[in-house]
Order: C-alpha cells, then sequence, then structure tokens
C-alpha cells in the first residue's frame, strides 16, 4: 500500500495555502533571462493598483495562467510579467477622500507632499490586488514585478515622450477633451461613462440678422448657446436653399453669428438647423476648425458659467440652464421642449457629469503610428483572436484621432517640459534643464500637467523587460507570445501598445491577441452593483475552491461568446474536482510503487488499451484547442475523459484485474496501467486545476518535485482519427451495457438483479467481439450470463434494444412482478398528468404570460417541457409492460 493517503474529502482553502507558498518559495514560477529553451511570454494587463479582484480579473488571469501552466508543461521557458498600473485619476481621488476624512487636502499639503502621501498609501494598500491575483493561482514571475511609476519604467516614459516630442509626433495646443468639473482633469474616452438619461429637446428661434423670421434650432444643452459662433445647415436640405439672410442673431447675447452649410450637419435631427459651440462639442469643435469660426468658451473648468456668459456669469452650469430656458420663454424665443432621452457623458470615478471643454491640452499625432500598427494586422504580424475583433480594430484605427495625453493632476508622471519665465521658450528634456537654452535664463517652470495613464501602459511590453536598456530579457521575450485582454481595451491600449512597440522596437509587440467576452449572471445580464448580480471571485473562491471556479470560466470561455456565471455551475464543477478526487484514492488503494517508463499500451487487457488510446486521443485534443485559444473545448475534452472515461468506465472495468489475487501478472499489468494515467491525467489538468493536482500528485508513488515541473503527456498522431481495434470494441461493449442499463432504469429493475441477456447479431465478427468480452458486459452491467448468437428465436418476456448490428434481448420474467409494475406505472402517470394539467392552465392564462417575468414564463415551460418527455416515456413503458404481463 502507498505510504501517502488522500483525505477522505477535498478540503481546497488549507491545500491551495499550501501549495501557493511552495511554488513560490521554490522559485517555480521563475522564467530564465535565456536558457536555450523555447520562449513563451505574456505580459499581464497592469490591474490598477487600488483595484479588487473582480471577474473580468478572474476571466483574464485564468485563461492567461492556464497558457502558462501549460507551455511550461511543454518545456518551454515562460515568462509570465506582473505589475500593477498607477492609476492616476482613480489612484489621487483615494488618497484625497483620505485627506478630506482628516480634514485635509492636496493644496494645503503641496504637491511633492502629496506624492509622498501617494506613495505611502501604495507601499501600505497597493497590493491587494495581487494578494488577490495568487489566491487565483496565477503563477506569474512575482521577482520581477513592475509598476508604472517605478523608475526602469519612469525612465522609459521620459525616453518615449521626449523620442516623440523630437520627432514632431508630440505637440501643444487648443481642443476639445472631456472634462470633469470636479476632478478638474481631462478624461480619456475609457474614463467616461455614458448613461442614458431624460432629459429634453428644446427648439429655439434664432431670428435673422436682416428681415423677418429665423432659424429654428433644436438642443439638449441650451447652456451652451451663450457660446454659440455660427448655425449650420446641410448644403442640401431643400428647407434652407434660398435663405434671406446669412446670419442670425444670437439670442440673450445679442450678437451677429453666421450661418454656415456643411455635410456633417444630420437633416434628420430636430429641425436641420445645427447650433455650433466650438469650445463645448468635440464636433462643433471640428465644424469651427473647417470655417475658422472663433471658439467661445462660457463654461469654466470648475462647472461655473465665465464671464463670457455676461449675465450668467458665476452660475452653475445647471442652473444656468434653467435660467436661459426661463428668459427664452419669457422673449418668445423658446418655441418647444419636449422629453428627449439622450446618452450623457460621467466621469468613471467621482459620476460627476462630464463637460466636453476647450483646454490647452499635449497631444500624440497618431496617424504616422497608425499606419505601421494597421499594416502589421493586415499582414499577419499580430493576429487578432476572435478575427471578428480585427474589423473592430481597423474601424478605430482607420478613423484615429490626435490622443490627448495630458491630465491636471499630480499623481503621475509629470510632463518633462519647461517654461522659460523671461522669454517663454518651451524646453522638452530628459533632465531637469538649468538653463533656457535660448536665453541663457534661469526662471524655469516645467509643466504642472502629467501623463495619461494610458500612455505608460503603452510601454508596457518593452519597457517592463529594461527598455530603453537593451537587456537580454528583451532579447529573449520580445515580442511576447500572446495578449490575453478584454475588448473594451483593444482600442485604449492594445492599439497603442502595437503603435508604440512597432515605433520603439521595431517590432510588433505580441504575436496574437486573445480577445475574451465578458462575464455575465446566468441570466445574460451585465453584472453591475446597482443591479445586486455581482458575484464576488473571492467568495465564490472561499465556498468552491480555486480549481472549481477556475475550471468553470474556463468550460464556459468560448470565443465571441460571453460567460454566463451561476454559483450553480461553479458547484458542478466542485462535484468535478471531488470525482478526481475520489477516483485518486481509489487509485491509490492500488498503487504500492511509481512504474518505469515501460510501454503500458503492452497490456493485454482491453479496459487497459482502451483507456490508454483514450487518454492519449484526449491529449491531442486538449492541446490543440490550448494551441488555438479555445479554452472551453480543451476543458471539455477533459472533463468528458476524466469523468465520462477513466472514471466512469475504465476504473469499473478494472476492478477485476485489480482485486483479482488469483492472476498476478494481469494484476500489475492494470496497476502498470492505472498509474500512468492517473499521473497523466494529472499534468493534463493541471493548467486548469493547479491545486488539487498538485495535492495527488505529491500522494502518487513515483512521483518527484512539483508537478509544474512534468512533461506534457504524449498525444495522438495529428489527423489520426481512426480509432484503435480497443477503441472501436470497448465502443461496442459500453453500448451493450448502457442499453442494459437503460433497461433497469425503465423498467424500474433493482441494481443488484442478476439479469439473463442474450445479444444477438447476424454478423459473425460483431458476435465474436461480444463473445470474447462478454465476461467486461458481465462485469459493468452486473448480469448472471451474457448469450451470445444468430438471430433466433425472441422470449415474449425480454425487453429489446437495438445497438448496432445487435439486437439485446433482456429477459424480464421472474425479475419483475409485471401486474405491480403496471399498477406502480398508472400511479405515477395519474400524479404526472396532474402536475402537466395545472402547468397547462397556467401557460394558457393570457394574465400570467403579460404579468410574470420573462424568467418565470421560461422556466415554467422547461419544467412543461420535462414533465411531457417523462410522461410520454412513462406511457411507452406501461405500454410494453402490459403487453408482457399478457403474455407472461
Amino acid at each position: 500500500m502507498s505510504s501517502k493517503v488522500l483525505d477522505k474529502g477535498y478540503e481546497p482553502r488549507q491545500v491551495e495555502r499550501h501549495w501557493y507558498a511552495f511554488w513560490e518559495r521554490e522559485g517555480h514560477f521563475a522564467a530564465a533571462d535565456s536558457d536555450g529553451r523555447p520562449a513563451f511570454s505574456i505580459v499581464i494587463p497592469p490591474p490598477n493598483v487600488t483595484g479588487v479582484l473582480h471577474m473580468g480579473h478572474a476571466l483574464n488571469n485564468t485563461l492567461q495562467d492556464i497558457l502558462c501552466r501549460y507551455h511550461r508543461l511543454k518545456g518551454h521557458n515562460v515568462l509570465w510579467m506582473p505589475g500593477t498600473d498607477h492609476a492616476g485619476i482613480a489612484t489621487q481621488n483615494v488618497v484625497e477622500r483620505q485627506l478630506a476624512a482628516e480634514g485635509r487636502d492636496r493644496h494645503s499639503l503641496g504637491r511633492e507632499k502629496f506624492i509622498e502621501a501617494v506613495w505611502q498609501w501604495r507601499e501600505k494598500s497597493g497590493s491587494a490586488i495581487i494578494n488577490q491575483l495568487k489566491r487565483l493561482g496565477a503563477s506569474c514571475d512575482w521577482q520581477r514585478e513592475r509598476f508604472t511609476m517605478d523608475e526602469g519604467l519612469s525612465l522609459a516614459v521620459r525616453t518615449v515622450f521626449v523620442q516623440l516630442y523630437e520627432q514632431g509626433l508630440i505637440y501643444r495646443g487648443l481642443y476639445i477633451t472631456n472634462w470633469c468639473p470636479r476632478c478638474r482633469t481631462a478624461l480619456s474616452d475609457l474614463e467616461v461613462e455614458h448613461e442614458e438619461l431624460d432629459g429634453h429637446l428644446y427648439r429655439i428661434r434664432y431670428p435673422f440678422a436682416r428681415g423677418e423670421g429665423g432659424l429654428v434650432v433644436a438642443t439638449t444643452r441650451p447652456e451652451t448657446m451663450l457660446g454659440d459662433t455660427a448655425v449650420a445647415v446641410h448644403p442640401e436640405d431643400e428647407r434652407y436653399a434660398d435663405l434671406p439672410a446669412d446670419s442670425v442673431i444670437l439670442p440673450l447675447v445679442e450678437t451677429e453669428i453666421p450661418i454656415i452649410r456643411d455635410t456633417y450637419v444630420d437633416r434628420a435631427f430636430g429641425t436641420g438647423a445645427l447650433k455650433v459651440t466650438p469650445a463645448h462639442d468635440p464636433n462643433d469643435f471640428e465644424l469651427g476648425r473647417r470655417h475658422d469660426l472663433p471658439s467661445n468658451k462660457v463654461i469654466a473648468d470648475d462647472g461655473t458659467m465665465t464671464p463670457a456668459a455676461g449675465r450668467f456669469q458665476g452660475m452653475d452650469r445647471f442652473a444656468c440652464r434653467e435660467a436661459v430656458v426661463a428668459a427664452l420663454r419669457e422673449r418668445g424665443l423658446l418655441l418647444g421642449m419636449e422629453p428627449h432621452k439622450h446618452g450623457v457623458g460621467h466621469c468613471y470615478r467621482c459620476k460627476s457629469v462630464v463637460e466636453p471643454n476647450l483646454s490647452r491640452q499635449w497631444f500624440v499625432k497618431v496617424k504616422p503610428l497608425a499606419e505601421p500598427a494597421i499594416r502589421a494586422v493586415e499582414n499577419g504580424d499580430t493576429r487578432i483572436i476572435p478575427e471578428s475583433w480585427a474589423k473592430t480594430y481597423f474601424d478605430w484605427m482607420y478613423n484615429i484621432k490626435d490622443w490627448c495625453i495630458s491630465r491636471q493632476i499630480w499623481w503621475g508622471h509629470q510632463i518633462p517640459a519647461w517654461t522659460c519665465g523671461a522669454c517663454a521658450q518651451l524646453t522638452v528634456a530628459m533632465e531637469t534643464p538649468a538653463r533656457c537654452p535660448a536665453c541663457g535664463g534661469s526662471d524655469l517652470t516645467q509643466e504642472t500637467d502629467v501623463l495619461d495613464t494610458w500612455f505608460s501602459s503603452a510601454l508596457w511590453p518593452f519597457s517592463t523587460m529594461g527598455w530603453p536598456e537593451q537587456t537580454l530579457l528583451l532579447k529573449t521575450f520580445y515580442p511576447t507570445s500572446v495578449l490575453v485582454t478584454g475588448f473594451d481595451i483593444l482600442f485604449f491600449w492594445v492599439a497603442r501598445m502595437m503603435m508604440m512597440g512597432l515605433h520603439f522596437m521595431g517590432e510588433v509587440p505580441f504575436r496574437d491577441v486573445y480577445v475574451h467576452a465578458l462575464v455575465r449572471d446566468e441570466e445574460g445580464k451585465k453584472m453591475s452593483k446597482s443591479k445586486g448580480n455581482v458575484i464576488d471571485p473571492l467568495d465564490v473562491i472561499d465556498t468552491y475552491g480555486t480549481d472549481a471556479f477556475r475550471y468553470t470560466l474556463a468550460a464556459f470561455a468560448a470565443q465571441g461568446r460571453d460567460v454566463r456565471l451561476s454559483e450553480k455551475r461553479v458547484e458542478g464543477y466542485r462535484h468535478f474536482i471531488n470525482k478526481l478526487w475520489n477516483a485518486a484514492r481509489f487509485a491509490l488503494m492500488h498503487l504500492e510503487r511509481g512504474y518505469d517508463a515501460g510501454d503500458p499500451a503492452a497490456a493485454p487487457a482491453l479496459p487497459d488499451r482502451w483507456i490508454l488510446a483514450r487518454l492519449r486521443r484526449t491529449v491531442a485534443q486538449v492541446a490543440e484547442a490550448l494551441d488555438t485559444y479555445k479554452f472551453n473545448e480543451a476543458a471539455g475534452a477533459a472533463y468528458q475523459f476524466v469523468w465520462h472515461e477513466f472514471c466512469d468506465w475504465y476504473l469499473e472495468a478494472a476492478k477485476p484485474a485489480l482485486y483479482g489475487e488469483d492472476a498476478p501478472e494481469a494484476r500489475e499489468a492494470s496497476r502498470r496501467v492505472l498509474w500512468h494515467v492517473l499521473r497523466d491525467t494529472l499534468v493534463l489538468l493541471h493548467p486548469f486545476a493547479p491545486f488539487v493536482t498538485e495535492e495527488i500528485w505529491d500522494k502518487l508513488p513515483g512521483t518527484s518535485g512539483s508537478i509544474m515541473q512534468a512533461a506534457f503527456p504524449a498525444a495522438a498522431d495529428a489527423g489520426d482519427d481512426t480509432p484503435t481495434e480497443a477503441e472501436t470494441q470497448m465502443a461496442l461493449v459500453m453500448s451493450l451495457v448502457t442499453a442494459i442499463r437503460n433497461v433497469r432504469g425503465e423498467m424500474n429493475i433493482a441494481p443488484a438483479a442478476q439479469l439473463h441477456v442474450t445479444v444477438q447479431s447476424a454478423d459473425e465478427a460483431v458476435r465474436a467481439v461480444v463473445a470474447q468480452r462478454r465476461a467486461i458486459v458481465i462485469n459493468l452491467a452486473r448480469l448472471a450470463d451474457v448469450t451470445v448468437g444468430a438471430p433466433g428465436e425472441r422470449s415474449a418476456t425480454a425487453a429489446t434494444a437495438i445497438v448496432g448490428d445487435c439486437e439485446l434481448l433482456v429477459e424480464l420474467k421472474g425479475v419483475i412482478d409485471f401486474a405491480q409494475e403496471a399498477q406502480r406505472l398508472e400511479k405515477e402517470l395519474g400524479k404526472l398528468n396532474k402536475d402537466l394539467s395545472a402547468i397547462n392552465k397556467k401557460l394558457n392564462n393570457d394574465s400570467f404570460l403579460e404579468k410574470a417575468p420573462p424568467a418565470v414564463v421560461a422556466e415554467v415551460k422547461e419544467k412543461q417541457a420535462l414533465l411531457s418527455e417523462k410522461q410520454d416515456k412513462l406511457n411507452a413503458t406501461l405500454a410494453r409492460v402490459t403487453a408482457f404481463q399478457r403474455q407472461g
């Protein structure tokens, strides 16, 4: 007997804590800078330093970990580069809230002291997300952990900024950006959350500057009209073909503004006449640039009205809206006001309504950078998987706009630019200049803005490996093998990494981009706190174990399809983990030692040869699926093999040999196969369920070290789909046994009842196989005997079933009391008919169908279908039993 015994039940928490600490301590996650092995590398999408583990993190990092553990088993030198993002706005908000609780603010501290406070927070609280990723089993090379504000990455950021500026690809200018009046900073599009809100569409008359009448415009934001500098109409709009004037009077401001014509105008919206406010709308800004219109900023950075708003100066923007509407109504210029639902942008952190605002910002001229990034995907240098996301990538890249990279906050990479107080000369440099290069003055002031967080993240694949130094790590692992990411940052992060990688490294940053879908609730709804349907990954791990959770995510991670998650599904995979555990406990009872590398396929027993063939074929399926990022197919193939073939069939079929004291050679042969199959199965499952496989591996005789150092099992030859003789014969045996078990179930025959079965076939070869394997059929189906012959007489009281070229006859006389069984079936049918009648009545009730939630209606219909199917089966069985009763 093995000296190492598995506990009766698998308890994940203690096992997970023990093995993760062991892996870290022994350095099993560590990559070598270079060691001759094939390189495989992934850079982690850096979670925000303020973050906590959510379902998106869980899916993303589980898939990465599966790939990394798989490639380690394949003998590759694997680098999974970890790190966190400094998350400028989010982190600054966290620290500012702490200061506010102490009665202080960043301005009272000053910039330098505030930055110190942020670093202190980061040292104390910034590792929470990393510890949570470790609970998920993430096998990152933690000794290489990077942070977007650490010294090396800061050098990379400054180097890139200076070089782009010197190349004319970074400039400073006035532009419309998303502006948060609360955080007082520009925001990227990704940092703006759009929400459908109920508002109004206001119809306002702008009188012609000369003559009678005027143009009626429709707007959702009347307060911005104070900054209008034109009214635009479509040049082909017949309503405005012959206007009596070429300008209008701006109401309330009483200035004359031109009427312009531009194809941008949507003729179907409102009246077809568009008010143009270049300082407060990105599309109007572009219109203004095309038509050389002035930009009149009437909303200040704090959300109040500027002096340019005239008598409305100092009012809050929303209070100003009400005041403007009242003034227009008073003058008879408000012609209509109707309810209107429209998308309103909110700051992703403080939830304030975002204001499109004109401000001086720093920009990257991205078109020259985008063109090589487009070609790289078109040429296949980088593949986007699923391919459907490539179209989205191209749509974004072909319509790309310059990137606003400046943020008006303190936490982040401060822009390395200085302005001379004497001559206003702008200097961009790697080091702080002592004097102005233009006039020699020493009155230099550094730009107060910091860089957009995405700027440093765009350098992640090469900055984390030591660039701008040309390190051995870069040489070995760049370009990285694959990036695993969500579709929501395909443009904001992935595209920018492509541009920066190609520009500074001369190569794409990754060969493949695997885009995974969202994790939704079981009804397919997006998880949100407001809906109350958020599932906390850590709660799931605490309840069901990490392996069950990971396996669930992998099993439902089909390309192009969202993951619908419920705790019920995770519970199902916990049963799978327990099934593996119990199978291993059984196996260890029979394994006193490990076995050498001799050919276990030489075993004479059919079940042994069959399970080895199925294992090799499953290994090939799993490997092919993982190589093509079909995680659900890989998980499904492994699940099918372990549960249904290894546990349900092989272990039962092997028991006579394993327990056979009178045939020691057969027993030893089965033990050899059992050891090999269990060992290879553990390695096959390890990428999906690392903890339970390591725990069993440790107890399996003949293993040494960690399962992470094992070799991935040998697979069947690629493309060879021809079943082996063992697979063909075992398939026939299993079909016969399944048919016999079905008869037992349908006829309510006790599992222990010894049945007499006849198998008839006109095919002599089939009869020979059944005769040769009759002992296995008897064992698995728990029979008294099996008679094999050509088609002939049939007992009138035998249940029949067709299995391929065989007819199966199960004698029922003397096994069941036909009259008693008919009575039981009639009673069960009576109860079922009553239940089904009640459900049919409910579904025929229009009131129920109209008022009940769709999910409830669907559940009732599903129950109706199940009961109807059961009703059909019971009726068929009753008819058969009644016939047997007459004939018996």
